[in-house]
């Protein structure tokens, strides 16, 4: 039999776990900032529907807060979900860190991609989610999305006291650095091997991946993709979803 008449491997399958157990401080007093509605929709329902309109993505873990569980699966059935991806809500733990680790140790073994995505960038295009998955499969440990900085960084010596002014120590070249955005994706097998080794807290997986000594390569990220955290930003966010609704029926 020649190789010509050898099955196509089924592409590998794809998952994304979205850690939702964070209080969102600089948002303010109120309830988590994944349950802060945008638009009157939750948070972390348009987050979930941007990483489940990829039509790679075939399944959903939801990190919940551990006294939230039964709250974010009401939340989850009460809202219109694409029907070919499944949903699954399990507790998370103290870090973002240790949420992650717990949606992956919840991942049936049929899923060899894991998107790792922060609830609080609720919307992120399709488009993003799917150039991720496309260079993982194309054979990258470890994918980011980013974008270039828009203004001059520099790096500063702490200061003495809190407000007091803090000396210049460099002025990094902004042409070699990227604001990274989510979701992340990972060959699952490094993505567990990371968190089985960094015991270290870190603000994002792929830097986990990095310190293996594996290579993180980055894709174009997208300016809707932008973090919620501050009151300005849900502003932002809400004439997004405005615009959206009024140009594309979304």
């Amino acid at each position: 039999m020649s190789d010509d008449s050898l099955p196509a491997p089924a592409p590998a399958r794809t998952a994304a776990v979205i850690p939702a157990a964070g209080r969102g401080v600089r948002l303010g007093p109120g309830a988590p900032k994944a349950l802060r509605t945008l638009g009157g929709t939750p948070m972390l329902i348009h987050a979930v529907r941007a990483l489940a309109a990829s039509r790679a993505v075939s399944l959903v873990v939801v990190v919940a807060p551990p006294e939230g569980t039964a709250e974010v699966k009401s939340l989850l059935d009460a809202h219109a979900l694409p029907e070919r991806t499944d949903f699954l809500v399990v507790p998370g733990g103290d870090t973002r860190q240790e949420s992650v680790r717990l949606g992956l140790q919840a991942l049936p073994p049929q899923y060899d991609i894991v998107l790792v995505h922060d609830a609080a960038r609720p919307l992120v295009p399709v488009d993003t989610v799917d150039t991720v998955i496309e260079a993982v499969r194309d054979g990258a440990p470890a994918v980011v999305p980013a974008l270039p900085l828009a203004d001059t960084v520099k790096e500063v010596a702490p200061a003495v006291e809190p407000g007091a002014p803090e000396p210049v120590v460099a002025t990094l070249q902004r042409a070699r650095l990227r604001a990274v955005q989510t979701p992340q994706g990972f060959d699952r097998a490094t993505l567990v091997s990371a968190h089985e080794t960094v015991t270290e807290d870190v603000t994002d997986d792929a830097s986990m991946v990095e310190q293996l000594g594996l290579t993180v390569v980055v894709v174009p990220g997208h300016e809707e993709a932008f973090k919620v955290t501050r009151p300005l930003d849900l502003v932002l966010a809400e004439a997004v979803i405005a615009r959206r609704r009024l140009n594309d029926g979304f």
